[in-house]
């Protein structure tokens, strides 16, 4: 018999000693914080996210004091999205790549003010003025009555790309799904002498129903039908493995998962397949559940900093989390 020479209560018995033999932890290096950029709003203005309890979105000046002051306790790394005023969408997302567009903005004064990395989300569905990832061709025999052309939107995510790396930013992030957008950005950025930038690919993400909040947040519904044709189908696991082959092929430098919580077989499955820099998406699903179960008393805050270890337990070495204010101001990290 094992009991009782063997007792692993022995390295339970007090904190110090659960501290020492602790076999998982979250830092402030593996944290990237989501913030939204919105065009229409000047000064120090922030108006809030509904859907997301203690949630903004930011004018420019106000955004960039506040990721000086996430820096300042400890963040890292900051993955900028922006909100366009409704008047300037258009169907090819013309203000996703203008030079003086929103995020380009907000990347260059974040660059000028703070010493955080800084990731830019490539997508087309804030900028578009059907909120669709990418260009529509009408009347198409598919679920919805419409066609996502793959092919014709590839230039211009590289085109967004390009105008977010003279800009500064250090790293690209395509969430769009579209089939080749990996090569297409990483052709762009080489030829336009960007060599350096990396691409944090979305590689496995699902159609799912946890991004509700965020589509609020960066006002980027779609207008008509759904994304179930470009994103993944959450039934399924080993076109994850395929996405990701493709992606790391394609030349890029980090995968990612998204959502996080429901998908932590993924997470696990591709860190185990593939030696590259993982990031999951804490998607604002999970976050706005979460939160909401902590206002009504049905959680503790304890809920927050045990989700953001099943990510690392499961293989992420990045979070991408609305989260992280919260947990660097209440000193919940390692």
């Amino acid at each position: 018999m094992y009991f009782p020479t063997t007792r692993l209560r022995r390295l339970r018995k007090n904190e110090k000693i659960r501290t020492i033999v602790r076999e998982t932890k979250v830092c402030k290096e593996d944290l990237i914080y989501p913030i939204f950029f919105k065009e229409e709003l000047k000064g120090m203005e922030k108006e809030p996210i509904t859907s997301m309890p203690g949630e903004f979105r930011y004018s420019l000046e106000a955004g960039v004091e506040f990721a000086k002051h996430l820096e300042e306790l400890g963040l890292k790394s900051i993955i900028v999205f922006g909100v366009p005023s409704a008047n300037e969408k258009d169907e090819v997302g013309t203000p996703a790549f203008v030079d003086d567009g929103i995020v380009q903005k907000a990347i260059k004064a974040i660059k000028e003010n703070t010493n955080l990395v800084v990731i830019s989300d490539v997508c087309l569905c804030q900028y578009t003025s059907h909120g669709h990832c990418g260009l529509i061709a009408e009347n198409a025999d598919t679920d919805f009555g419409l066609e996502i052309c793959n092919d014709e939107t590839l230039e211009y995510l590289a085109k967004v790309a390009v105008s977010h790396a003279k800009a500064g930013v250090d790293i690209v992030a395509p969430s769009d799904m579209m089939d080749g957008r990996v090569e297409a950005i990483r052709c762009g950025l080489d030829e336009a002498g960007f060599e350096n930038v990396m691409i944090m690919s979305y590689s496995a993400k699902y159609a799912s129903a946890f991004y509700e909040p965020f589509r609020e947040a960066a006002c980027s519904s779609p207008g008509l039908g759904n994304r179930k044709s470009y994103q993944m189908d959450p039934a399924n696991s080993i076109e994850a493995i395929r996405e990701c082959e493709l992606d790391v092929a394609e030349g890029a430098d980090f995968l990612m998962v998204k959502p996080g919580l429901p998908y932590l077989d993924i997470i696990k499955m591709i860190k185990e397949e593939f030696p590259l820099p993982l990031a999951t998406y804490n998607v604002s699903g999970e976050y706005s559940m979460i939160m909401a179960a902590i206002e009504k008393g049905y959680l503790t805050d304890r809920a927050i900093y045990e989700t953001l270890l099943a990510f690392k337990r499961a293989g992420a070495d990045l979070i991408i989390t609305n989260f992280a204010p919260y947990v660097l101001e209440n000193d919940m990290l390692d």
